[in-house]
């Protein structure tokens, strides 16, 4: 069996359909399944069993020896929050006893962590372990995820093998239910849908033009064949980045939303809300060596690419992956 938790969710739902896909059907999926809107993502999935998140534990105490990995995608992940004790409970103790669990079972490890913890990129994106005690992540959600990643590396106790991967700005089906923190290229095409233009934030910094703004944007597709190399792979425990590698811009990808839905570009531009502004990432680019030095070859989607897939393969069909 494999284990998948936040399985509901966004990357996880596409994991799991990637794991069907390569014949992978014994999947426990792990979540707060009340959320309605989440529904269709796990739809028509082969599915073993469905296990609450906060039953979780006692299940794995009784079935750890039929689990043969585990994903820990589960979390919250809403940066414009700063309870910081809701990330305690769901990021930080969680994951913990998530890990604990692991290593007394001997149950291989496979977490997500995120670029958030790299906050204003002044150490830059290299996934060198000895610089992560010293990132200062910009809101909690990153402090919560850096927490983690600094308290596994302080573990003696471990699983046999383990992976933290910090994600970058990842997109693609799956996020309708997301709100306000699904993916721009989301938001886009439905402004574009129903106003025939977009608006972008300002920028507020004066390195940068309006729109020239920079992250790392990585198509959820490549994400879950990562995913799926490191469970074959079961070496060279440790964290590792997880972007495309390349900066493009939010011009860019704006211009490659309307392109893929066949209307004329029309882009206005909006002051970035006041309670973002010192928490703004101007520039993400994930240095992608240490994963691909342990054998990951697959090329990543280009920007160009991966949103005409997803505009034109599931926006506008309203498909799920």
């Amino acid at each position: 069996m494999i284990v998948v938790t936040g399985a509901a969710g966004f990357i996880a739902s596409c994991l799991v359909s990637r794991l069907n896909q390569d014949n992978f059907n014994d999947i426990v999926v792990v979540d707060n399944f009340s959320v309605a809107k989440k529904e269709n993502n796990l739809k028509g999935k082969k599915i073993k069993e469905y296990v609450d998140r906060e039953n979780f534990f006692e299940w794995l105490d009784e079935h750890y020896e039929d689990v043969e990995f585990i994903f820990h995608l589960g979390a919250r992940t809403d940066t414009t929050e700063f309870n910081k004790d809701v990330f305690d409970l769901l990021n930080l103790n969680y994951s913990k006893q998530m890990w604990n669990a692991c290593a007394e079972y001997q149950i291989p490890l496979v977490y997500a962590s995120s670029a958030a913890t790299y906050g204003s990129g002044t150490l830059g994106y290299d996934d060198n372990e000895a610089t992560i005690p010293l990132l200062k992540p910009l809101n909690p959600y990153g402090e919560s995820k850096n927490d983690f990643d600094i308290w596994a590396l302080q573990q003696t106790a471990k699983p046999f093998y383990w992976a933290g991967l910090k994600f970058f700005n990842v997109y693609g089906p799956n996020e309708y239910h997301k709100g306000k923190m699904a993916s721009v290229i989301f938001h886009a095409y439905n402004q574009i849908k129903e106003k025939g233009s977009m608006k972008l934030f300002r920028s507020h910094n004066p390195d940068y033009a309006d729109g020239e703004q920079m992250r790392d944007f990585v198509y959820v597709k490549d994400v879950v064949d990562v995913c799926m190399f490191l469970m074959h792979h079961r070496k060279n425990s440790g964290i590792y980045n997880l972007g495309s590698g390349e900066a493009r811009t939010f011009m860019a990808l704006a211009l490659n939303t309307f392109e893929a839905m066949g209307v004329e570009a029309n882009i206005d531009f909006m002051d970035t809300p006041e309670n973002l502004r010192d928490n703004y990432q101007y520039f993400t680019e994930a240095n992608m060596s240490k994963l691909r030095s342990i054998g990951y070859e697959k090329p990543f989607y280009t920007l160009e690419e991966g949103v005409k897939d997803y505009v034109q393969n599931y926006l506008m069909e309203g498909r799920y992956y």
